[in-house]
């Protein structure tokens, strides 16, 4: 009975238990919850339109654009140069570069003057016997002749009859051996073609040079030109003589170029056309590294903006009473980092600066145009595929 008791007990003061805590849950007044809103600071720009230049960033290295491979046609000893033929040595146009010993082969250049000489001679008495009109011509080129110097052009004959007895008599045959032997000869002194530097020198005197040997190279250190690639959808935008700014890679010198050629073929394995660009200066040397902005087109009544602020689907944010709205913009070029658009009406103040979380009929605070007007129109670099 004393066990039933306590039991009973031990359940009526658990039920009031759970009903007492019940109680004072339900008569708790839960606390007063306060919103606290964020409005965050962006900093915005007025919108101006105006004309954008489309500049295609491209760069390479300067070649020469005068340029001479230096070979040797003939064989002989390396004798007489009229400076020392080293690297870095500045010639004026027509000065000896490499002349080689040809004291046998001018040997041979006269003996066979020589013959000529003597056949025209032993013609001499028939002339004045069967053509006593064209003798004096004859005459008069002998007493010219000299064998010291090039061969003079034989006298031209003005009838069929003096043609084929100065043809039978084997006259021209000795004069045009002559003549290649004359050519032959003069290509044992190379000379300066331009006033230029060698950039290259693989002989030196009293070296033995064979035919077809490599000399060095040439070049003209006034006129560079600078090839570089650029996509096929541009190619049409180009001009030859266009002007373009050119620059070092730490961009410390700039220089001025003009594209002087546009090739015709696009590469295929890159669908790009190859530019040349004509630039001068006394700084420049061959194989210098420059950065090209080549100008391919102007966008009228558009602004250039960061590539963050449109998203995929063409729409920015636009500041309106302190509250974001968006706008749909026409995109007309892209680059790493920047974007000309079309399509926002002058006076739009729009975000200068991308802000994490933005989202439509967000309140912000403005803090002013953080871009003036000079700098919202600035050229924009278009994409470089």
């Amino acid at each position: 009975m004393r066990k039933i008791i306590l039991f009973v007990l031990g359940v009526v003061l658990l039920v009031g238990a759970i009903f007492g805590a019940k109680f004072i849950i339900d008569s708790k007044e839960p606390p007063e919850t306060k919103i606290r809103k964020t409005v965050k600071t962006v900093f915005v720009e007025t919108v101006h339109n105006s004309t954008v230049p489309i500049l295609i960033p491209a760069n390479g290295n300067l070649i020469a654009k005068h340029r001479v491979e230096l070979y040797a046609e003939v064989q002989g000893v390396f004798k007489f140069s009229a400076k020392p033929f080293r690297a870095g040595q500045r010639y004026k146009k027509g000065q000896v570069l490499i002349k080689m010993d040809a004291l046998e082969y001018r040997a041979s250049v006269q003996s066979a003057k020589s013959d000529l000489y003597n056949q025209i001679t032993a013609i001499m008495p028939d002339l004045r016997l069967d053509f006593p009109e064209v003798h004096p011509k004859w005459l008069n080129y002998l007493n010219r002749f000299n064998i010291d110097k090039a061969v003079l052009p034989l006298p031209e004959s003005k009838t069929d009859k003096e043609r084929f007895f100065i043809y039978g008599r084997g006259i021209n045959t000795a004069y045009y051996n002559v003549k290649n032997l004359e050519e032959r000869l003069v290509k044992y002194k190379i000379t300066a073609p331009f006033n230029g530097v060698l950039i290259e020198a693989l002989v030196t005197e009293g070296t033995l040079i064979r035919s077809g040997q490599k000399l060095g190279e040439y070049i003209d250190p006034e006129v560079y030109e600078l090839q570089v690639a650029i996509a096929k959808e541009y190619a049409d935008l180009l001009q030859e003589g266009e002007s373009v700014s050119l620059s070092n890679n730490k961009k410390t010198q700039s220089y001025t170029g003009t594209v002087s050629r546009i090739n015709a073929s696009i590469e295929q394995s890159t669908q790009t056309v190859s530019v040349f660009i004509e630039v001068r200066g006394s700084s420049l040397k061959e194989g210098m590294y420059l950065k090209a902005d080549i100008e391919a087109k102007k966008v009228e009544n558009a602004i250039a903006l960061d590539r963050s602020l449109v998203n995929d689907s063409d729409e920015m944010f636009v500041v309106k009473d302190t509250i974001l709205s968006t706008i749909k913009v026409q995109p007309i070029y892209f680059s790493d980092k920047h974007v000309v658009v079309k399509g926002i009406p002058d006076g739009e103040v729009i975000l200068a600066k991308q802000i994490s979380g933005a989202y439509k009929g967000m309140l912000v605070k403005v803090v002013g145009d953080s871009l003036s007007k000079s700098e919202s129109n600035t050229s924009l670099e278009a994409v470089n595929q």
